[in-house]
């Protein structure tokens, strides 16, 4: 969808303006249009909302399968965690009580040396997410043990 297309406007009983930016009202304005409309080619209505004709026929399906919930953008991005699984995760957090002065550099470091391939940055967001980033935190744990 182009971001430089102006807002549809509809004038009957009421006026509506659709913007580009509502991703459902729009595709669904262009099928509504496409319905409405018996003598327009199909390529000139996906163009005039910035999709292609066969772009068109991919939202037309979309919503006859699902209706509008199906209009909606599907996130991108990767769906799982394929660097930081839960292997790699239980690894870091072993590096990290094994030697809780360690600093994120070191344990990414360590890792690597064994074959796992992790960069610093998840080895900070592992430590974060789990609440390790304290040093003290874990000194505290292992002192209180050493006590009983």
């Amino acid at each position: 969808m182009k971001k430089d297309i102006l807002p549809k406007t509809f004038s009957g009983n009421i006026e509506l303006s659709i913007s580009a930016n509502d991703p459902v009202a729009w595709k669904l304005s262009m099928l509504f249009e496409a319905a409405h409309t018996s003598t327009g080619k199909i390529e000139n209505i996906a163009e005039k909302y910035g999709y292609t004709r066969e772009h068109f026929y991919v939202i037309k399906k979309a919503y006859d399968t699902g209706g509008t919930k199906n209009l909606m953008n599907k996130s991108t991005g990767p769906k799982t965690d394929y660097v930081r699984t839960d292997l790699v995760k239980k690894q870091v957090i072993r590096h990290r009580f094994l030697d809780p002065e360690a600093n994120s550099e070191v344990i990414a470091q360590k890792m690597q040396q064994s074959g796992i391939g992790i960069s610093q940055r998840s080895v900070e967001r592992t430590i974060n997410e789990y609440g390790l980033q304290k040093k003290g935190y874990i000194k505290q744990i292992r002192q209180k043990k050493n006590q009983k």
